[in-house]
């Protein structure tokens, strides 16, 4: 079995890293290697801080890298699609596995798609219901042409299911599944797991932390939603500084929000801003702050890991279940909202014993689902 898995931003190496981790570890056990994994780096995210750091803490190899980088969103999902059918059409796998909501997992299902290869979708069915998000379109196009949906939550499946996807539905009209739905957890948990407890933060982290001392908060702002409209961009960044003549605010700066707040000449007088992180510095500055402002949705997930309560900066949220559960606070972009969020996160009573995302054994799940497919299909 010949397995293409495809990404191109940090949260993919992530999620990539963890399936790599299962096969490798279904191949130690069956002692042979029966499934061959390619990885694909479309260069989405492509400076060592945003990309090289991620890739060599989750020991990814990529056996290509098309270097593309971002631009225009057509440009940039046009180029991919023409050089991940290329590959294809070389290496022929049995599946491609896509990641997440990117322009890079789009492109991989539609290449995968046209030339009649199986897609498996890992953190399928996921929703925010604002098609003006471009990752609320990646995932709606991928979701539809992907074969197996592998869904971090029972929200997931459900949401599946309101637009038609269902394999009970199929067998009840004794179709054979064109496609099914799987809740696995979530893998971000399962990376999680494993790197909570052997992180070692570098020396620029370690220096850090002794200055700010034991308060501080952590945030992070990258979403095209929040850089490309300077009035949201303003307000935040406003709001932050206003928290951290307080409480200092940490934020590693993504290219694109320093890019905004460069032509802006926003002045960031009391943000503590920092180049961009690897996961385990991430980890580390989660695990010692008081709380998390981002627009980011897996540091939404993380903060829940780590038992930290998160403000969300965006207008809605695909992690419906934190909200629910009081784990976040959606807050969009407005200052007095954000402000009003941080007085809201330094009161708020929870229940962290709450199982949200699974038991960290979902990338085991998904190679064991696709293994016993291809079984079948052989015999």
């Amino acid at each position: 079995m010949k397995i293409v898995s495809l990404i191109g931003a940090r949260p993919q190496f992530i999620k990539a890293g963890i399936i790599s981790r299962a096969i490798k570890k279904y191949n130690d056990s069956s002692f042979k290697n029966s499934v061959t994994e390619i990885v694909l780096h479309t260069g989405q995210h492509f400076d060592s801080n945003m990309s090289g750091s991620f890739l060599k803490e989750f020991s990814i190899r990529p056996a290509y890298n098309l270097g593309i980088q971002e631009s225009l969103h057509g440009r940039m999902t046009a180029r991919m699609l023409e050089g991940i059918e290329k590959i294809l059409l070389k290496e022929k796998p049995d599946a491609v596995v896509v990641y997440g909501d990117t322009n890079s997992t789009m492109a991989g299902a539609l290449a995968a798609v046209k030339l009649h290869i199986p897609i498996a979708h890992v953190e399928a069915g996921l929703r925010s219901f604002n098609m003006k998000m471009p990752e609320e379109v990646n995932r709606v196009v991928t979701d539809r042409l992907s074969r197996w949906l592998f869904c971090p939550t029972e929200t997931a499946v459900k949401n599946l299911e309101g637009e038609g996807i269902s394999r009970k539905h199929n067998e009840r009209e004794g179709r054979k599944p064109v496609q099914q739905t799987f809740i696995v957890g979530d893998v971000m948990l399962d990376a999680f797991m494993r790197f909570r407890e052997s992180v070692n933060p570098g020396q620029r982290i370690n220096k850090l932390l002794w200055d700010l001392g034991e308060k501080y908060y952590l945030a992070t702002i990258h979403r095209s939603e929040n850089t490309d409209d300077h009035k949201r961009l303003c307000s935040i960044i406003d709001a932050l500084e206003i928290i951290s003549a307080n409480t200092p605010v940490v934020i590693p700066l993504h290219p694109r929000t320093a890019q905004s707040i460069n032509s802006l000449n926003i002045q960031l007088k009391k943000i503590h801003a920092i180049d961009p992180v690897g996961y385990s510095d991430m980890i580390v500055l989660l695990k010692n702050c008081q709380g998390v402002f981002t627009d980011s949705g897996g540091l939404q997930k993380e903060a829940y890991f780590m038992k930290k309560l998160c403000v969300t900066l965006r207008d809605e949220t695909e992690w419906l279940e934190l909200l629910d559960s009081g784990f976040n606070i959606l807050a969009g972009a407005k200052k007095e909202n954000i402000l009003k969020a941080e007085k809201d996160i330094g009161s708020r009573a929870v229940d962290w014993d709450l199982k949200l995302y699974g038991d960290g054994k979902a990338g085991e799940k998904i190679v064991q689902e696709l293994i016993t497919f291809f079984h079948k299909n052989e015999n």
